[in-house]
């Protein structure tokens, strides 16, 4: 019986493996390219407007990647690679990644045979009166025992492969998380250099002004003018003298949150951050001629795909439960009721075989996991359609502002040509006594007003730029890098 039991048992076992070979052909398709199709008919109904009537390719993703240094500012460049390094969202997104790393490790071992080492001593006594002895026995065994679940409907591979693309929406997540801060970065110091313009501009109008007030004061005392035009000129000095407070604590406001962003303690930038520099400039020719398949490069984009995918893969996990589960076991080892008999030759044992489950009532648990499921997946879908609507809003929206603020921007620089020459004229009259203080006054508010807009002007064309850079996905590549030789380990 034993001479045919066998091979009857390898027979199986063989039949099995074939048939695992042929389920996995069969049962678990592939995903690669998942959102191809889709992506192809959203990217057709949302057309992403150039900014020119030229045709030209997107911005190339070595210039994405680091679209910073297309800036020329030095500080700026520093700043955003100490955040990189040191941001604590981004140590988050590390720790995250390292979990999910430890999950797919954890599925793919529940592939792979399972071995323990069973081996126990207990005490045992059996009543008389129920069939036993009466009297005490020791049990002492040794052994090991093995189990595996041949995988033959591929609920274990699609757990796998749920896995593996729960681990690249992590590393998708931190990407993008990149992109969220440099972008961040890039617009708190644009804000920063712009409110100490602003600054500088209050100043020198304060100088001007107080020179102005010296000049009417001489007069006033000399008998030559009278009070009004002194007092006009000492409110608007006072007016200019009240801005300056605000844009001070802005300012240092400014100096704590990019510190906070570079993972320094609030004042350590001081030093580097005090003396005022020119806005950094963008040639905003490169960013002519926009394809809407250009925003398939940001991660949030490829972070909602992955986890599309990975839902999918969890959806035919929960489906491969309705049908039967194959395992082998066997043990090997010694057993005998007295210690120094372990070893002998009539005190080993084994087993091996077969196992067949099948679920027959489970009370409708195994179909409700599975529309669990499928709800869940619709939901990812719809996420994932979401972010890609969100993707073209905002590049749309950031292309939009840029071309409107360049108008605006030429039309505040007319305007402060326009002021500066009503002021050189009014001052001019007012020296010869043509026309009251009134008109100096209100062109020195004008010319002011003209400046301080024409400021922040300048530095909301290049946010513009930074924040159409952020909506394509760029600023991830480099510390991608880092990454990418661990990323193609874990999703093999």
């Amino acid at each position: 019986m034993k001479k045919i039991t066998a091979p009857i048992i390898s027979i199986f076992i063989l039949a099995l493996l074939a048939f695992s070979a042929c389920a996995a052909t069969d049962v678990v398709p592939q995903d690669k390219d998942l959102a191809d199709g889709r992506w192809t008919d959203m990217a057709k109904r949302y057309a992403i407007p150039a900014m020119s009537g030229d045709i030209a390719d997107a911005p190339k993703p070595e210039v994405l990647a680091s679209w910073w240094d297309a800036l020329g500012d030095e500080t700026l460049t520093q700043l955003i690679t100490w955040s990189l390094q040191n941001n604590k969202d981004i140590a988050s997104a590390r720790a995250k990644i390292k979990e999910a790393r430890a999950s797919l490790g954890i599925s793919k071992a529940e592939l792979l045979p399972w071995l323990d080492s069973t081996s126990y001593w207990y005490d045992k006594r059996t009543p008389a009166d129920t069939g036993g002895t009466g009297r005490d026995a020791d049990i002492y065994r040794l052994g090991v025992d093995a189990s595996w679940e041949i995988d033959v409907f591929g609920g274990r591979r699609q757990t796998v492969k749920a896995g593996q693309a729960a681990l690249e929406a992590q590393y998708a997540a931190m990407h993008s998380a990149w992109v969220t801060l440099s972008s961040e970065v890039a617009l708190d110091y644009l804000t920063l250099r712009t409110l100490q313009e602003q600054l500088r501009i209050a100043r020198e109008n304060l100088v001007l002004q107080q020179e102005t007030l010296d000049l009417l004061q001489s007069q006033v005392d000399a008998g030559l003018k009278d009070q009004l035009a002194l007092n006009q000129e000492k409110y608007t000095l006072e007016q200019t003298m009240a801005l300056i407070p605000p844009l001070e604590t802005s300012i240092e406001q400014m100096k704590n949150t990019l510190a906070v962003l570079v993972g320094n303690v609030p004042g350590s930038l001081e030093e580097m951050l005090k003396d005022a520099k020119p806005l950094p400039k963008l040639d905003m020719g490169m960013l002519i001629g926009i394809p809407a398949n250009a925003l398939r490069q940001r991660p949030d984009i490829r972070e909602a795909e992955r986890q599309l995918a990975a839902q999918i893969a969890r959806k035919k996990s929960a489906k491969a439960d309705l049908w039967p589960k194959f395992y082998l076991l066997g043990s090997i080892g010694t057993e005998s009721i007295d210690s120094g008999s372990l070893f002998e030759g009539s005190a080993k044992s084994y087993s091996f075989g077969p196992k067949i489950t099948w679920p027959i009532f489970h009370g409708g648990a195994i179909r409700n996991n599975i529309r669990v499921q499928t709800a869940r997946q619709e939901q990812y879908l719809a996420a994932y359609e979401r972010t890609v609507l969100n993707a073209v809003a905002e590049v749309r929206n950031a292309l939009t502002a840029s071309i409107q603020e360049r108008q605006r921007n030429e039309a505040l620089r007319r305007g402060i040509e326009a002021a500066q020459a009503a002021l050189d004229l009014a001052n001019d009259r007012y020296k010869n006594g043509l026309t009251d203080f009134n008109s100096v006054i209100s062109a020195q508010r004008n010319l002011q007003s003209l400046s301080d807009a024409y400021a922040i002007s300048e530095g909301q064309i290049t946010s513009n730029a930074v924040r159409l850079f952020k909506a394509l996905g760029g600023g991830w590549a480099p510390l991608a890098q880092e990454n990418s030789v661990l990323a193609a380990g874990d999703v093999k």
